[in-house]
């Protein structure tokens, strides 16, 4: 495992953040989040913006374009597909200017939908899934991985930071369950066994991870993501909502724990994604945290040594008043883990 680009007192974003301007989205992480920058995602821009059509921007030699079901597979690059790469270029624009203007993050962290989650997310022309194609599926993942790394490239000679690959995989239960319609809504697509999909996510985690020098970390916020799954496919971290966990016990609180002691990482989303009614005190937000270290059996020292605090999700949705309070909150949990760490 190469040498994490995380550690106590640190803390980040899942990626997407409020409105339409890059300058302003990218100057906002990188003054705040200068240990570990996620760069930032806009998707109220639109087609192109949102996770699916963001990550078809960097496919290689694939391109996509959008029909009233989604996206799909086009035959060219067309307009649709040309936005998201435009998008894409304007973004790191913005993360250079800030850079420029604030000093370069001690690591920036880009996401991406994995490649399962494309898979489920993206149409064949005749409106199957690409994952139902064995072809289309390892054509897919293999674009993705390429452009991956390019774009990881890309970011580390303009940044000057070294660079963490976050693969976004929200549809993986889903797809592992069966649970995926088919085009005609009236059936479901067959389930990936799970030595399958820990085949392919683990060949793409560990090209990524050769090429960038730095642990992949995998997002899934799902309130029982398949931890185990995503482990020994090589995750170095996973990012999950710990807010959503409830009582952790049996089988899953094994598999959190052996995660959590062979020096898997855990990202807890513990700051709501978007302003709340309640309390907000850090205190308060890092009770799950302290309950599922209580629950594993780990003292709290391991949430500084082994965890890094994030908001719940996505900050797309949230005001900008909140998107930088919950920034904010992040800072504060990780500073409160390591001063709590010999408790």
């Amino acid at each position: 495992m190469s040498d994490v680009a995380w550690g106590p007192g640190m803390a980040t974003a899942i990626g997407s953040m409020p409105g339409t301007d890059p300058v302003e989205a990218a100057r906002t992480v990188v003054g705040e989040l200068p240990g570990l920058m996620p760069f930032p995602e806009l998707p109220g821009r639109g087609v192109g913006a949102d996770v699916l059509g963001r990550t078809a921007g960097l496919l290689v030699a694939l391109a996509v374009e959008v029909v009233p079901s989604g996206y799909r597979v086009a035959s060219r690059p067309g307009h649709d597909h040309r936005r998201a790469v435009d998008l894409l270029r304007w973004d790191l624009d913005a993360v250079e200017q800030a850079i420029a203007e604030a000093g370069a993050p001690r690591a920036v962290k880009v996401q991406a939908a994995g490649p399962w989650t494309l898979s489920a997310g993206i149409e064949l022309h005749r409106g199957h899934r690409v994952l139902t194609d064995q072809g289309a599926l390892r054509d897919f993942t293999e674009s993705l991985t390429e452009g991956l790394i390019a774009h990881a490239e890309q970011v580390a000679a303009r940044s000057g930071s070294r660079v963490v690959v976050q693969l976004d995989e929200p549809s993986l239960p889903a797809v592992l369950a069966g649970s995926l319609p088919t085009p005609s809504g009236y059936g479901k697509v067959p389930a990936v066994p799970e030595p399958d999909a820990q085949r392919l996510l683990s060949e793409v985690i560990e090209r990524l991870t050769a090429a960038t020098g730095s642990p992949v970390v995998v997002h899934c916020c799902a309130a029982r993501p398949p931890v185990a799954l995503l482990r020994r496919a090589g995750a170095g971290a996973i990012a999950l909502d710990a807010t959503r966990l409830g009582n952790v016990s049996g089988s899953f609180a094994d598999e959190l724990g052996e995660a959590w002691e062979e020096g898997t990482s855990l990202f807890l989303g513990l700051v709501p994604s978007t302003e709340p009614a309640g309390e907000t005190g850090p205190r308060h937000l890092a009770r799950p945290a302290y309950d599922l270290a209580s629950r594993l059996g780990f003292a709290r020292r391991a949430l500084a040594e082994r965890s890094v605090p994030t908001p719940t999700c996505g900050l797309a949705r949230a005001t900008p008043a909140w998107s930088r309070r919950a920034i904010s909150l992040t800072r504060d949990l990780a500073n409160l883990f390591a001063d709590e760490a010999d408790r």
